[in-house]
């Protein structure tokens, strides 16, 4: 099993580069980050810490996100927030200069709250507009577009696998993008109802990504009550191919008990 960990939920006890070192020695090869920077173009000298964190650490990074705002405040991407678009754009070049130089294709794009004072209509247009200069930003690494069903936030629309495929859908049909694919975050999509099993079954082959954390409480696998191994297997079998990634909340003493892995020798 090929398993990513987050670094921007797990080894907080850490700081941020130093994670990708730690999930190293505890025995995995790769991690992904929810955006790791408070600007959406950052300088030269903090890309350089970031990517010597993870190069230095000998492990892949297999996901990363775009900017989605202030998560601790709420924000869940800026891809349908009217009034930084431009600042999405910029971020577009950076997130795919990262991926380039790293090697890594595969870019979560939160879909945004809802605002007061624009229409949903409004900002379902920006959303395709924003998705498909995303998808043309990072084709040229061989990189594709994740969107991502959430849960836990009132104002974001995207709860179910079904509203993110209709706006993927859309983004293809009215503009002729292909590299963007649905995120399938069995977490998120169970504590929101969906029937995970149904996804899996009609759509795992076509998975961009998949996350995990069991529920209730959002903790390692087998804190709860999901059948994370279930799911993980049909979705193999039924061809995906890619990262399972490891997206819940543990202290890091305990982050790792429930995985089949090797330490690496100190």
């Amino acid at each position: 099993m090929t398993y990513s960990v987050n670094c921007s939920i797990l080894l907080t006890e850490l700081p941020l580069l130093e994670r990708p070192a730690a999930a190293k020695a505890a025995g995995f090869d790769a991690v992904e980050f929810w955006w790791p920077f408070a600007e959406s173009v950052p300088g030269d000298a903090e890309l350089t810490r970031f990517e010597r964190a993870i190069t230095d650490a000998g492990v892949q990074l297999a996901g990363l996100n775009f900017n989605a705002g202030d998560m601790p405040a709420g924000d869940r991407g800026l891809v349908s927030w009217k009034g930084r678009c431009a600042e999405f754009k910029d971020n577009i070049d950076v997130v795919a200069g990262i991926g380039g130089r790293l090697g890594c294709t595969s870019f979560n794009a939160l879909y945004g709250n809802r605002q007061d004072g624009h229409t949903p209509e409004a900002q379902d247009e920006l959303a395709v507009q924003n998705l498909a200069a995303a998808a043309a930003g990072v084709a040229g690494i061989g990189g594709t577009v994740l969107l991502e069903p959430v849960s836990g936030a009132p104002r974001y629309p995207l709860l179910t696998a079904d509203d993110a495929l209709r706006v993927i859908s859309r983004v293809k049909a009215e503009t002729g993008a292909e590299n963007i694919r649905l995120l399938a975050d069995f977490y998120h999509l169970s504590v929101n109802g969906d029937d995970v099993p149904a996804v899996i079954e009609k759509h795992a082959k076509d998975f961009g990504h998949i996350q995990i954390a069991d529920n209730p409480g959002r903790g390692a696998p087998g804190t709860g009550e999901l059948p994370l191994g279930e799911w993980i297997a049909r979705s193999r079998q039924l061809g995906y191919e890619g990262y399972i990634g490891l997206e819940y909340k543990e202290p890091a003493e305990t982050a790792f008990a429930w995985a089949i892995r090797q330490p690496v020798a100190s």
